[in-house]
């Protein structure tokens, strides 16, 4: 099929010409075809990325919540008179006919 010098023998030019335009059709194709494989991978790997994103942000405001909440109940506790409101809401914690130690430092 191929002489000597690498030339296409038993072909006619028409022939010729048209086997190379669909070799090169089929190359093109082929590159489009993965290249249009590879967005869309990457728009569904986008996609997944933001909904995780998404539930991250939810999950870190919840978080930073919590925290803010905690910090102003610590911040109450060492306020001024904070010893005796915890006293007064752990009463409930303390079983009927106990006594509470509330331990104090000497100056």
């Amino acid at each position: 099929m191929f002489g000597s010098n690498g030339e296409l023998l038993s072909l006619s030019s028409a022939s010729q010409e048209l086997l190379c335009s669909l070799v090169g059709l089929t190359v093109k194709l082929s590159l489009v075809a993965v290249t249009g494989v590879s967005l869309m991978r990457l728009g569904v790997a986008y996609q997944e990325r933001m909904e995780r994103q998404g539930e991250l942000s939810a999950v870190l405001e919840l978080e930073n919540s919590k925290l803010s909440k905690a910090r102003d109940r610590f911040d109450q506790l060492f306020a001024a008179g904070g010893e005796q409101q915890l006293i007064r809401e752990q009463n409930q914690w303390i079983s009927p006919n106990k006594l509470r130690v509330v331990w104090q430092r000497q100056p």
